[in-house]
């Protein structure tokens, strides 16, 4: 089974735009700051350059790891490299199964459950021992969904 790291790149880039959009002022962007506490004169003297390359880098290993929850197979084709090796029988399997559930709405249903079930329990329990609001998590963990959501749907579906 091949790692397709161009699916993976698109999607850890996707994380950048769908956060372009999410934090841009009209849309949480404002809430966001109130919540985390953020000014504008903190946001002036960060390295943004710094900022979305390590973001950039961050998405890429998420990506990577949500492979094989939006890609099924990948379970089949781990099973295959134990001891025995790959056998016919894993050939026939993957001849014939090849392609199941490979769409973007797979993905997308099964990255917005890691989001929900993963990302979400995280930053949640991250944002109550740092006394941060129901707001707070609600928009960071709601990019998650929807950033996990759109890149299992560019991984399963590529």
């Amino acid at each position: 089974m091949e790692i397709n790291f161009l699916a993976i790149l698109v999607a850890a880039v996707s994380a950048l735009v769908v956060g372009f959009i999410w934090y841009h002022p009209k849309v949480f962007g404002n809430t966001w700051m109130k919540a985390a506490d953020i000014t504008e004169e903190k946001m002036k003297g960060a390295n943004m350059a710094k900022i979305f390359i390590m973001a950039l880098i961050f998405a890429f290993l998420l990506a990577m790891s949500i492979m094989p929850m939006v890609i099924h197979q990948m379970g089949a084709h781990s099973l295959a490299q134990g001891e025995l090796g790959v056998l016919p029988s894993y050939d026939a399997f993957m001849a014939d199964y090849v392609n199941e559930f490979r769409t973007f709405k797979h993905g997308a249903f099964h990255g917005v459950l890691a989001g929900i079930f993963i990302a979400l329990p995280i930053l949640g329990t991250n944002a109550l021992f740092e006394r941060k609001s129901t707001k707070y998590i609600l928009i960071n963990s709601g990019y998650w969904i929807v950033t996990m959501g759109i890149m299992g749907a560019i991984i399963c579906g590529w």
